[in-house]
């Protein structure tokens, strides 16, 4: 009663109070969210947005303010050093069970510890070598995603007998974890092979251990994915019930089990590199490039005292997870969802066989290079149509650190604030037609969103570090896929199945009926 008491009093003796779902002590709005939206956190922002309007509060373990209009942003999405807040979230107990506090790049809050990550980070995903080792990785991976489907889908009497269905969420998911991991760590892992394994007989080639591990880790992964959005609510409450202590539990063994093997991928590769002669070339993997930055192996390396100390293993490891949960799930996510705007938009489809035609002459066979990338401008407007239309990161989270005027109120320093990107990018104050699937927009000369109206990337000094990366993956399986193949929905009446938490939108399913391109 107490804490009730307490709870209530300093709901309504708030700063600033906004109009917003009513809160329930300890859980906040988690109950409507779940009970009303059937845990669907984006059907209930939309619902709070056409309700309460630009600007209202709700609570999850704590109260957070929801901006819905661009101008509101110029703070958060500044690239200033000085105006800016960087912060994605505040300092919390979570971060600190979970071994993360003052590590990475996603949720680090040390400032300091932060900017050195990150630019270990975006100097390593940045360089014109990883590019090339992206694209390289990409032809690789996407000719051994080929020779699987052309075993199970793409046999003549399989087309004739309409057996050629695809479960196309699934096999994005599993060419990412391959292809990112392989970037990443420079480690092969084979969650396509499992996967093929599980609808084929054929036994695969590669050792029995190595696909148990990669069996082990994608499941382990998948499962991560799903806690992830609950981690800084569940662990500090995992003293409150027995429910709570074993999600904690489940969360922390989780994340002990991608500590331990990260670990021991660094020191393998830490070896690797002490045992490989001055002379020979490293590869150019995200994981060498941190390992050897600021050490005598740098091309770039200058003594410059404790400014230019490599990195820990601590500090490696934090920013390897941070890369795998950003780079696999989101990318595999993104490429459903415009392979679905794609078969529903038969006019774009033309076109984007028009450009992969002009592109390839062709030539159905070759690996894609730079260059390709850089010509298929089309391609990369589709992926910025999509962006804006189903923002995967649906909510972008800010914490300011400093008191300062936000949308016309003045905030207390450790305000949570919610940036709605799903209504910015349907503002009509922004876009013409905002509803409208229209990739022509992108190609209009000289055009440019609105400040801070298009944030698929996020933005200010938190912009993603990967988006070049992304983009490259993105626009180059485009082509890939749709200069060989023909693809289609097999229920083109039927709704894409997503799920939605607190932190991304998420495709569940997508069936699709591939076959040779004619």
């Amino acid at each position: 009663m107490i804490y009730v008491a307490h709870y209530y009093y300093t709901y309504f003796t708030r700063v600033n109070p906004l109009p917003g779902p009513f809160p329930f002590p300890f859980i906040g709005n988690l109950p409507q969210i779940y009970w009303w939206f059937n845990g669907n956190d984006q059907l209930f922002h939309d619902y709070c947005y056409e309700k309460y309007g630009d600007i209202y509060e709700f609570y999850g373990g704590s109260r957070s303010i929801v901006l819905c209009r661009a101008e509101y942003l110029e703070n958060f999405l500044s690239l200033s050093k000085i105006n800016a807040h960087w912060m994605r979230i505040p300092n919390c107990k979570g971060l600190e069970e979970i071994g993360i506090k003052g590590k990475g790049i996603l949720f680090n809050c040390n400032y300091k510890s932060w900017i050195f990550n990150r630019h270990f980070t975006s100097q390593a995903i940045l360089s014109p070598k990883f590019t090339d080792e992206a694209i390289d990785q990409i032809n690789k991976h996407f000719n051994e995603l080929e020779s699987y489907w052309n075993k199970l889908f793409l046999k003549e009497e399989i087309i004739k007998e309409n057996k050629n269905i695809v479960d196309f969420r699934e096999w994005s998911k599993r060419y990412t974890d391959d292809m990112i991991i392989k970037l990443l760590t420079g480690k092969r892992s084979y969650s396509m092979a499992t996967y093929f394994g599980t609808l084929s007989d054929e036994r695969s080639d590669h050792p029995a251990t190595e696909i148990k591990d990669s069996v082990k880790l994608f499941q382990e992964l998948c499962k991560l994915f799903l806690e992830y959005p609950s981690i800084f609510i569940i662990t500090p409450l995992r003293y409150c019930s027995p429910f709570f202590k074993n999600k904690a539990n489940d969360v922390l063994q989780n994340i002990r089990f991608f500590n331990q093997k990260l670990d021991a991928i660094i020191k393998i590769r830490r070896q690797e590199i002490n045992d490989t002669p001055l002379g020979k070339p490293l590869p150019h993997d995200m994981l060498t490039s941190m390992i050897i930055k600021n050490t005598f192996r740098d091309v770039n390396y200058v003594e410059a005292g404790k400014v230019a100390r490599p990195m820990t293993n601590n500090e490696i490891r934090a920013n390897l997870l941070d890369g795998i949960l950003n780079g696999t799930n989101k990318a595999a996510n993104m490429l459903s969802f415009i392979i679905y705007y794609i078969a529903h938009n038969s006019d774009v489809k033309k076109k984007v066989l028009e450009e992969i035609n002009n592109v390839f002459r062709g030539d159905i066979a070759r690996p894609i290079t730079k260059d390709d990338f850089y010509n298929l401008n089309y391609c990369e407007a589709i992926v910025k149509e999509v962006s804006r239309i189903v923002p995967l990161s649906h909510l972008v989270s800010r914490c300011i650190d400093k008191p300062d005027e936000i949308a016309g109120y003045q905030w207390p320093a450790n305000t949570s604030f919610k940036i709605n990107v799903r209504a910015i990018h349907h503002g009509e104050d922004y876009w013409e037609e905002p509803n409208k699937f229209n990739p022509e927009r992108w190609l209009v000369e000289d055009f440019e969103p609105k400040d801070n109206s298009f944030i698929m990337f996020g933005g200010g000094l938190r912009i993603c570090p990967g988006r070049k990366l992304a983009m490259i993956e993105l626009v180059c399986l485009i082509a890939l896929l749709f200069r060989k193949y023909e693809i289609n929905l097999v229920d083109m009446n039927s709704p894409i199945k997503t799920r939605c938490n607190s932190i991304m939108v998420s495709c569940v399913e997508l069936l699709v009926e591939i076959k040779p391109r004619n």
